[in-house]
């Protein structure tokens, strides 16, 4: 038995997806921990390729249990439709759970989310107006709509009543906008609970008589690591804590129970949205990465910021989620290139410092210094074993793990399920 959680080790976008839907036929249960449908997971496998934005990445495994976890915010109408469009697939999603302790996205926090970005104007955090944050707000502020309020319907109306009386409040006099309707929101979210209330449950008894009968669990996390809203370059975050300490608070696991902690890492670096990236490459070569790897958002189409590898941030990023291992993904983008570089080290006001700053001015101002590496310039896309990898390309390896302090266990070469070498077992 192992419990092992998968969280992204950068800005997002890492290909966490992939990596869970590897990883599944292995366990009993995946469990989502964080994050909205803003997160996209691309999945390619015989089933075809999807784009999960709720939806666990195992539930292409018969047999696997698939929870949307208590961290989770979820909006009603993009689970359900998730949930039609793999049946139509030929998926089979009777073995999805959603935790009743989960919050739900109401029409109201999709409205503020946008209404409060356009205010801020050229200050925007660049939010996929899903609602996300206005909802985890909601949560902290006790203002929060659960699933388990949609099985008791008296008690949901009288709940939105009060809560929108607030929220309508603000529409009308901060925002200058009409307010919403109650009866169109409860009959709507009604109609949801309908739907949902079979797979309703208390998810951690679940997990927990899993975990009793010595079956391996998977926790799948979203987003990463530089957008925790206390160790990423805030307030360009996100909402919800994606890293290895947020898998236990959103899944109902404790912290002992968690056996391995695997960080998702790029062969290179990107970010989506607002906010500092030190080793952005806003020249050919970025463009080239793009491109090549095809970065464009899975949730929103928006194209990905990209760079070399940070180390720096890398580094970060593995003293705050204390990795177990690594997987690296998307090594076949850097194929074609001669030369590859990795930074070690940022410059700020004309000194070297090797920590990932706090303060996003000062790193904004940092300046990355580079290691420059030669490049293997040959397909790796068909290789299936770590020897077989050029030279080059196992240097490039070694190197990162070195930087890191932290082995790596997956290697990915390519975006299908058995595009993988597997260095270590890891479950």
């Amino acid at each position: 038995m192992s419990v092992i959680a998968v969280v992204g080790a950068q800005w997002g976008d890492e290909g966490k997806g992939k990596i869970v839907d590897l990883l599944a036929e292995k366990v009993k249960a995946v469990v989502r921990f964080s994050g909205g449908d803003n997160a996209g997971h691309t999945v390619i496998n015989p089933y075809g390729e999807f784009k999960l934005h709720l939806m666990p990445s195992g539930i292409f495994h018969q047999g696997v249990i698939c929870i949307i976890g208590n961290g989770v915010v979820i909006n009603p109408a993009v689970l359900l439709e998730e949930i039609d469009d793999l049946q139509k697939h030929g998926v089979d999603t009777s073995h999805l759970f959603i935790s009743d302790r989960a919050h739900l996205i109401m029409p109201y926090h999709i409205l503020l989310d946008g209404l409060e970005e356009e205010r801020r104007g050229r200050g925007a955090l660049g939010t996929t107006r899903k609602g996300i944050g206005p909802a985890f707000a909601d949560k902290i502020a006790r203002l929060g709509i659960r699933t388990s309020d949609l099985l008791n319907k008296e008690g949901f109306q009288s709940r939105l009543s009060s809560v929108l009386e607030f929220k309508n409040a603000m529409l009308t006099k901060i925002y200058n906008t009409p307010p919403l309707s109650l009866k169109e929101i409860y009959e709507q979210y009604c109609h949801y609970g309908e739907r949902l209330a079979p797979i309703i449950q208390d998810t951690g008894s679940i997990l927990q008589e899993m975990v009793s009968r010595k079956e391996s669990v998977l926790l799948e996390g979203a987003q990463g690591a530089m957008l925790d809203p206390d160790f990423g370059t805030y307030p360009y975050v996100t909402s919800s804590s994606p890293l290895s300490a947020g898998s236990s608070l959103g899944s109902g696991m404790n912290p002992r129970q968690i056996d391995n902690i695997i960080g998702v890492f790029k062969a290179y670096t990107t970010r989506v949205g607002s906010g500092p990236m030190p080793t952005e490459l806003k020249d050919e070569t970025g463009e080239l990465i793009r491109e090549q790897a095809h970065e464009y958002g899975a949730t929103t189409g928006r194209p990905r910021r990209c760079g070399w590898f940070d180390a720096v941030a890398g580094r970060f990023s593995v003293q705050i989620n204390g990795f177990s291992g690594i997987a690296l993904t998307r090594l076949d983008i850097l194929d074609i290139f001669d030369s590859i570089k990795i930074c070690t080290g940022y410059k700020l006001d004309g000194d070297k410092i090797d920590h990932f700053p706090s303060d996003i001015a000062t790193l904004d101002k940092c300046q990355p210094t580079y290691e420059e590496l030669p490049g293997w310039q040959t397909s790796t896309t068909d290789i299936r074993g770590l020897k077989q990898l050029p030279p080059q390309a196992r240097h490039y390896i070694a190197r990162l793990e070195e930087l890191l302090s932290c082995p790596i266990d997956i290697i990915s070469v390519g975006a299908k399920r058995d595009q993988t070498i597997m260095a270590r077992q890891v479950v």
